[in-house]
């Protein structure tokens, strides 16, 4: 069941694992398996397990749009596919076969679990495929690079999968796929044989049940995660006006479309702002969006108020929108007034730039060195 908590023994060593007894998988790393690998006519079943606390390679899942985003196995210098457990292989296999126009039959179902931080205890994530809506072979799957302690380059996987629309994976089916008849099972799930026969992405997606966020939804939610806002606050609480051109670079991690931009002059109450163009569709048919960016960059336990909130709506002309990028929160009666009154204002808050970094650079020195480059 998706989101449903698996728990093992709890002896203190590897026997916790409950993977073995609930999938017949091994208690390794990363990729466990049934069959042989790494080619994808001998694996029967794929199991995806994941810490989500290694912030050189932040494995992250977006609820929002159903779709998962996993770091490969390669660690250090060398061939990209040369791992122990050849990870990396099976990820470039799994990826290879999603976009063959011949679509096999025989391709092996894909479980996700994250680590829950207690013993071996494992959440449910859901049923995977490669790929995502509007995503083709060269984005799906691309290698990074990334740099050793001692300066030496290399890559790793860096892979996309969408979490189809399967809120319960029946035993029945686990039995049939152990037997080899997992296509031909009569508890294989729609979602996952629309996209075995078509490549059809049918994602699980969830809304937000609240779209006012509450100040702890807006701050980062864990230790690791404020030390990352803490780094970008301190680079600029001497100088707060520079944290304007970092705004709006940390706006276009969000929001890579940002066009072009210019730094307005300073306000008479220290505020600074930004205005630009935001490019929506593609070539000759796109069309240009004017925006303008209010930039605070305050400390954790400092909201925006109403007042900063309604001097970026106050310059809101007709078809503009506005983004607002915060080291801290926008606190709940400025919140309400934006949602409630509709204004078009993207909120970009110190929990979002703190997952925002971490996905994108990994660890605190990158985005230090990322800092000083702005």
């Amino acid at each position: 069941m998706v989101d449903e908590v698996y728990g093992g023994s709890r002896n203190g060593n590897s026997s916790d694992d409950p993977l073995p007894k609930l999938l017949g998988v091994d208690n390794g790393a990363g990729f466990r398996h049934l069959g042989q690998r790494p080619a994808l006519s001998t694996l029967k079943l794929l199991v995806l397990k994941t810490s989500f606390s290694d912030s050189n390679w932040p494995d992250a899942l977006d609820g929002e749009n159903g779709t998962f985003v996993y770091y490969g196995d390669k660690r250090g210098p060398g061939d990209l596919h040369d791992t122990p457990r050849q990870g990396n292989q099976m990820l470039r296999n799994l990826f290879d076969e999603a976009h063959q126009h011949q679509h096999s039959s025989n391709f092996p179902p894909i479980l996700l679990f994250g680590n829950t931080g207690t013993y071996r205890d494992i959440r449910f994530i859901g049923l995977a495929v490669p790929g995502a809506v509007g995503m083709g072979a060269d984005d799906d799957l691309v290698a990074v690079w990334r740099t050793t302690g001692d300066g030496v380059r290399f890559q790793n996987y860096k892979a996309t999968f969408t979490v189809l629309d399967v809120p319960v994976v029946h035993r029945a089916w686990i039995h049939d796929i152990q037997n080899g008849k997992t296509v031909l099972s009569a508890h294989a799930p729609k979602a996952w044989l629309d996209w075995v026969g078509g490549r059809k992405f049918t994602p699980l997606k969830s809304v937000p049940a609240n779209a006012i966020r509450s100040k702890q939804q807006q701050l980062p939610g864990t230790t690791e995660l404020v030390a990352y806002i803490k780094l970008v606050h301190e680079f600029y609480i001497n100088d707060p006006y520079a944290f304007e051109r970092c705004a709006i670079e940390l706006a276009r991690l969000f929001m890579p479309a940002i066009r072009s931009w210019e730094l307005t002059r300073p306000w008479r109450d220290g505020g600074r702002d930004a205005l630009g163009t935001y490019r929506i569709g593609h070539g000759a048919g796109a069309i240009d969006v004017d925006f303008a960016m209010e930039a605070k960059c305050y400390g954790m336990d400092n909201g925006v108020g109403v007042k900063a909130l309604s001097r970026l709506i106050s310059r809101l002309r007709h078809r503009q929108f506005g983004i607002l990028v915060t080291t801290s929160y926008l606190d709940l009666q400025a919140y309400q007034e934006l949602v409630q009154d509709a204004h078009p204002v993207v909120v970009i808050a110190s929990g979002d730039i703190a997952m925002k970094l971490k996905e994108r650079f990994g660890s605190l020195d990158n985005v230090r060195a990322w800092l000083q480059k702005i």
